[in-house]
């Protein structure tokens, strides 16, 4: 069974590699290397003791995204992770984030038409709510105008999704996961942002490791417990486990509809507060951060009622915050010390 994992040296990407090689899965990745490293591959063939099909190519170009498929006619699932995700950036580059995130899905679709391959887990987010009316929020829960553009271009693909579903043999799961975080066990793979980082775990390690000066805590005035923002985190690991899970749901036929939408996370809401404690006690770190202004875009919490996902899919999110901000410094202390050799 071959998989394209599109977005496959990225970070969730990555992980999920892992695991379908881990299943058995044969599996090809293409990435543009924007925001990842081919290295990666290495990294993935040390743990699994199997090297991916690796092509770098952007999907936004439709003569390049068409060629491969044609060559790789025996796919059997696609699951595209490829899109620029960072909340921040997208309100600063609106074009930028439209023309990548639908253009390289559009593309996609298309060559999966023209090669009858009909299996796509798509990539998508929990920002497609919106600051939810109820929380935990389910997969019932209205889709409201989105908060940024990186937000907009995934409450947009789902529509494309939709719309093209009607029309073709494609049948898609959309995964709406919240906010990924953690590393490999094996400290071999995690989350590395090129330059700045804009997520906050990867943005705290940088710090504790003396990378980055100080970390910014993005407002202290939201209607929270302690005022900072709130999450829903979940390990990668967790995360990555769940694309196996829907993926070989397709190929075995058990979807009810053509599309089917999951919400992966934990059902719990931790603050940015709290994961800095977390990181603080498992590291024995003191942070350096400060309050700083709100950021455009953010929304104010959020956490997944997760329940259809647990008893549709049969998966269930197992590892603790603890248990995740500890696997991030783990794997920062080994890059940085592999780099640093």
């Amino acid at each position: 069974m071959k998989i394209l994992v599109t977005g496959g040296t990225g970070y969730i990407g990555s992980h999920t590699v892992v695991e379908l090689q881990q299943q058995g899965f044969e599996v090809v990745i293409v990435d543009n290397l924007s925001n990842s490293q081919a290295g990666v591959v290495d990294s993935i063939k040390k743990i699994t003791g199997i090297r991916p099909h690796f092509e770098q190519f952007d999907l936004a170009n439709s003569d390049k995204t068409s060629e491969f498929f044609r060559r790789h006619y025996d796919i059997k699932g696609v699951i595209h992770f490829a899109a620029f995700k960072a909340v921040g950036e997208s309100v600063e580059k609106p074009l930028l984030y439209y023309r990548n995130n639908l253009v390289s899905l559009m593309n996609i679709l298309d060559s999966m038409i023209a090669n009858n391959v009909q299996n796509l887990v798509f990539s998508s987010s929990c920002t497609v709510y919106g600051q939810p009316d109820e929380l935990p929020v389910s997969e019932n829960a209205p889709i409201k105008k989105a908060e940024s553009p990186y937000g907009n271009t995934k409450q947009i693909s789902e529509e494309i999704l939709q719309d093209t579903i009607r029309s073709s043999k494609i049948q898609t799961i959309a995964l709406r996961y919240f906010n990924p975080i953690g590393a490999h066990e094996t400290a071999l793979i995690g989350e590395l942002p090129l330059g700045i980082p804009n997520n906050l775990v990867p943005f705290i390690t940088q710090t504790a490791i003396g990378l980055r000066q100080q970390l910014s805590v993005f407002g202290d005035n939201y209607n929270t417990p302690d005022g900072t923002a709130i999450r829903d985190y979940i390990h990668v690991v967790d995360l990555a486990k769940a694309h196996v899970v829907a993926v070989t749901r397709m190929i075995e036929d058990k979807m009810k509809e053509p599309f089917e939408v999951f919400n992966l996370g934990t059902g719990n809401g931790y603050s940015v507060l709290d994961v800095i404690k977390s990181f603080e006690k498992v590291s024995g770190q003191k942070l350096n951060y400060k309050i700083v202004d709100r950021r455009a875009g953010d929304v104010e919490k959020v956490w997944a009622d997760s329940t259809f996902s647990n008893e549709e899919l049969g998966w269930k999110a197992s590892k603790e915050l603890d248990e995740m901000t500890a696997s991030a410094w783990k794997w920062e202390k080994a890059y940085r010390a592999k780099v640093s050799q």
